[in-house]
């Protein structure tokens, strides 16, 4: 049994929360973290010493004059494992977090803790039928390609992906956490459990846009680490 699964069957149901305001993880995911504040030094070390689960979950617009204290959450996140770290003299960390399962943030705890943290619940997300799915891959392959041009490598290892036997739902959480989207989309995609609608969503997106003319640097490494278990 893979560690990920392990950590997934024995979750307790109550996850701590790190919210940010532009990043949104995907399942079977890696994102390296830098942890400088000291709610979240908290945080890591509490889960370090527990289950290595924490919850990533994206701040909704209007957070900035509320970010020290409890501004609103979207209620979608994404359950992640600290699969690497690294500890720093000055107390701060470096982190890689494996992104695990979709969850839906029930109710928030009152503890003595410094950061937050909630009750959620696991989400299954619904496949797409497989005729739907060949399809969708077809169109993804005419469409991908041309946001990803000043990419660097993604440009050749992004077609493979989408031809792989990854399953659908894992390619569209790829190119979601590796193209330059807006975080509210990625949210977007995030929240959408059946498969045939997040590739949908995905498309019309590339379809109807077009890419930065100028690319931000890279938030994360790439190509993209997943898992498919």
């Amino acid at each position: 049994m893979s560690d990920d699964l392990q950590a997934l069957q024995n979750f307790s149901g109550i996850a701590r929360l790190f919210p940010l305001p532009n990043v949104v993880l995907f399942p079977h995911l890696v994102l390296p973290l830098h942890i400088f504040e000291t709610r979240y030094r908290q945080m890591t070390t509490d889960a370090l010493a527990g289950d290595r689960l924490i919850a990533m979950a994206l701040l909704q617009p209007g957070w900035e004059p509320d970010y020290e204290g409890l501004p609103a959450l979207y209620p979608i996140a994404c359950l992640g494992r600290i699969q690497a770290e690294q500890r720093l003299p000055d107390g701060r960390f470096n982190l890689q977090v494996r992104g695990l399962t979709r969850v839906r943030i029930l109710e928030e705890i009152n503890d003595d803790k410094l950061y937050r943290s909630a009750k959620v619940e696991m989400l299954q997300e619904q496949p797409a039928r497989p005729e739907v799915d060949r399809k969708l891959r077809t169109k993804l392959l005419e469409v991908v390609p041309s946001w990803c041009e000043s990419h660097g490598p993604a440009a050749e290892v992004f077609p493979k992906v989408i031809q792989s036997n990854l399953p659908l739902g894992i390619v569209c959480d790829v190119l979601g956490f590796s193209l330059p989207l807006s975080a509210e989309f990625k949210q977007r995609l995030l929240e959408k459990l059946s498969v045939e609608s997040r590739a949908r969503d995905l498309l019309a997106h590339l379809e109807e846009n077009s890419p930065p003319e100028i690319l931000p640097p890279p938030q994360h490494p790439f190509p993209p680490e997943f898992s498919a278990n």
